[in-house]
């Protein structure tokens, strides 16, 4: 990949025609900051729209399915960027949320940050929230989202974890880091790396200045494989390790 100050990795599950619109809007908010990784997991019919872009891209076709960290970790073998951005097929850019985020990193301590994030309707999801407990995941079983776990209407402040939706992470941390734990198959992958980062003694910024619109598709809540998964993850990551 030739070099960018930001090499993106997107990942589609039958999901080119998010993708494409994903593209469109880096074309619009930062075609000379990004190199794009993406991946087919799950062959789609729908053909990606690769013509105009005014980045390099990286079309990678996967003979089996493979899960979230797996992909990413690929991925960015190829990176040759100082920062690496995972983001969700989903993601919709209104503006360009890089030079806000990148501002995080002039503190050596950061290793990844992340923006406040919108649903379609405008209203902020809790993308930046507090390690879960037994007791929070009891909660939210029982009473649902209580919203976000910190303020959206402060600056930058270092946070426990960021949704996996979109996260830009120094190249350095994320290969300090051995990059996505690959025995997650699909969710918490976000979660065990920003703890692993932690506990390395780097940060985990959120800032809500920078902002992304995310349609979220909700997968686990519909598809038993994908219930599976996630209770799967949960699991190892309470008693995993």
């Amino acid at each position: 990949m030739p070099a960018r100050e930001i090499t993106l990795s997107v990942v589609s599950h039958r999901q080119n025609a998010l993708v494409n619109g994903l593209l469109r809007d880096l074309q619009r908010r930062c075609p000379e900051r990004v190199a794009v990784i993406v991946t087919e997991n799950i062959a789609d019919p729908v053909p990606f729209a690769l013509d105009g872009l005014g980045f390099p891209l990286e079309r990678v076709v996967n003979r089996q399915i493979k899960g979230f960290g797996q992909n990413h970790n690929a991925a960015f073998a190829q990176c040759r960027s100082p920062y690496f951005c995972v983001c969700n097929p989903d993601v919709r850019l209104t503006s360009d949320p890089f030079p806000l985020l990148l501002e995080a990193f002039s503190g050596e301590a950061c290793a990844v940050a992340g923006p406040l994030v919108r649903g379609p309707g405008g209203e902020p999801e809790d993308s930046a929230r507090r390690f879960p407990t037994a007791v929070s995941l009891l909660r939210k079983a029982i009473c649902g989202s209580r919203g976000p776990d910190y303020s959206i209407d402060s600056g930058p402040l270092a946070v426990d974890w960021i949704a996996g939706m979109f996260m830009l992470f120094s190249a350095d941390a994320y290969r300090a880091a051995g990059g996505f734990d690959e025995a997650y198959f699909l969710y918490y992958e976000d979660i065990d790396i920003c703890r692993r980062l932690a506990r390395s003694g780097k940060r985990v910024i959120f800032d809500p200045r920078a902002q992304i619109v995310h349609d979220a598709r909700r997968g686990s809540r519909r598809n038993p494989v994908l219930a599976l998964h996630h209770a799967a993850s949960i699991l190892r990551f309470f008693f995993g390790r």
